[in-house]
């Protein structure tokens, strides 16, 4: 199993993913949201000095944010500077477009932005369309120390919902999962990951399955409250991209279907305008629990979407992933001030710890 760590870009975040390497971290991913953190690119290149081994990518990027020839020039600029370590996650951009009050992208969007990057990267001439202009596109210098396209960047596409997964199956060298950490929302999303890999002859295991999750060791006489306050934030944040991401709420696990669909407004508000609401529903978005979703947040939607438990509960339960094909674990790393302390502690209680895969 490899391991991984996600957390908001900031500007000294190099420090920790040095850290996160020396303590056996395989990778190190950052965040893409340009209303809640720094520029996600400009943090990796400064992740690229203090590094050697741990791979870098971004989790996620999106097809709005940037054209499609843009995003494939910072990969392959982050490529020369960390040849073989870079990975490009991309999705349809929940985060990131809601936090402008904008929908996320279309999967025909993120399609096509993959295509082009995948091409772009490879050294091809691609074609790319603005408006009703198409034209025939190529990096155009692709020898010298400008860009890096000998070694391969992977593109992985983040995916909660069907239509989404079964994309992801059917085109990206890998797949990035939120808070499948149960069993039954672990079979709902790869089982649509091998639908889509299997409507174009290939295999689920052919993809790179990585599962981004929260993670928190219990202690000794933590109650529900306790659990929140470490976890909630992240519960509330999937299980609403979740239901946002499931047209048809019959296709979500029944034994979680009623608790997941009551997220779906979890970042709205009835009475406030429009124009403004995403202010505030976003403010401390994944890292600061909220008392309003405190009865949304029980303790079975904690277990269906984290890793939490004890230590030995936690290493049964990575067991469990690893044994269904999951090949990483990403954990969300909390609080700024607390990243640290997150890191070592993982690697003590889980990635240093010997186990059995069952």
């Amino acid at each position: 199993m490899d391991y991984g760590f996600a957390f908001l870009s900031t500007v000294d975040i190099a420090d920790e993913v040095a850290l996160a390497e020396h303590e056996g971290f395989t990778h190190a991913w950052l965040y893409d949201t340009q209303m809640l953190c720094a520029d996600v690119f400009q943090c990796l290149a400064l992740c690229t000095q203090k590094t050697r081994n741990i791979k870098l990518g971004t989790n996620v990027t999106n097809p709005a944010s940037r054209i499609a020839p843009v995003t494939a020039n910072n990969f392959a600029t982050l490529n020369l500077l960390a040849p073989g370590r870079v990975v490009m996650g991309i999705g349809t951009g929940n985060t990131a477009r809601r936090t402008l009050g904008m929908p996320a992208a279309s999967l025909s969007q993120l399609r096509e932005h993959v295509e082009i990057c995948r091409g772009l990267l490879a050294g091809e001439t691609v074609p790319y369309q603005e408006g009703e202009r198409r034209r025939m596109i190529r990096f155009l210098n692709q020898q010298g120390d400008w860009i890096n396209l000998k070694d391969p960047v992977p593109i992985y596409i983040a995916a909660s919902g069907p239509k989404a997964l079964e994309l992801a199956g059917e085109i990206a060298d890998g797949v990035i999962l939120f808070g499948a950490v149960g069993d039954s929302l672990l079979d709902y999303t790869l089982s649509h990951v091998r639908l889509g890999a299997e409507r174009v002859g290939r295999k689920l295991s052919d993809l790179y399955i990585m599962l981004s999750t929260a993670c928190h060791v219990t202690q000794p006489g933590e109650n529900l409250r306790n659990l929140q306050a470490a976890v909630g934030a992240y519960v509330t944040s999937q299980c609403n991209i979740f239901a946002l991401s499931a047209r048809d709420p019959t296709d979500l696990p029944a034994d979680v279907r009623d608790d997941i669909m009551a997220f779906r407004n979890a970042y709205r508000t009835p009475d406030a305008p429009i124009e403004t609401r995403h202010l505030d529903l976003y403010s401390g978005y994944v890292n600061d629990f909220k008392d309003e979703h405190a009865a949304l947040v029980t303790s079975r939607m904690i277990q269906a979407t984290t890793l939490t438990g004890t230590t030995a509960e936690i290493g049964a339960r990575i067991a469990a992933l690893e044994a269904a094909g999951v090949n990483q674990i990403a954990i969300h790393g909390g609080s700024r001030e607390r990243l640290g302390a997150v890191i070592r502690e993982f690697a003590a209680a889980v990635i240093r710890r010997p186990r059995t895969v069952s």
